[in-house]
């Protein structure tokens, strides 16, 4: 099963912490500025991004894992789950785009962007991971009992 001791899943588990926090953090920062005290440009600008800056440090952290994790098992899981996800997002953004230049869907996704697809992604990657685990577990089962 997982190595939820593993020292690249604790770093792991720091950092996204770290980064879903600051997002947080900015998200209802920002929310709040610029419905209330809207900045001038450029602030506007540079305050507008802080938000999505914690978004890439998330992705970075799923990448780091891919890199500091020792065992090969392990690493190929992720990587699989990394590769659904972005099969997932660029799936979902494609149709999602199409629709809009069909005018099927009006323009703007309010919110939801690309990495909002790609992390919904991971979880998909995550159970799938976790639908083939059991089918090797009960592969080897059978194989033992025969």
């Amino acid at each position: 099963m997982a190595q939820p001791h593993s020292p690249a899943i604790r770093r792991y588990a720091r950092r996204l912490t770290l980064f879903m926090g600051s997002f947080m953090v900015l998200m209802l920062a920002m929310g709040w500025l610029f419905r209330h005290a809207p900045p001038p440009a450029p602030w506007n600008i540079a305050l507008a991004i802080l938000p999505a800056l914690p978004v890439l440090g998330v992705v970075w952290t799923v990448m780091r894992l891919l890199v500091e994790e020792q065992d090969e098992f392990w690493r190929m899981l992720f990587v699989r789950q990394a590769l659904i996800a972005t099969g997932f997002c660029l799936g979902v953004t494609t149709i999602w785009d199409f629709l809009q230049n069909f005018d099927v869907l009006p323009a703007g996704h309010h919110g939801f962007g690309a990495a909002f697809f790609w992390f919904m992604g991971l979880g998909v990657g995550a159970i799938w991971n976790g639908f083939e685990l059991r089918r090797m577990e009960q592969n080897a089962a059978a194989d033992e009992a025969s």
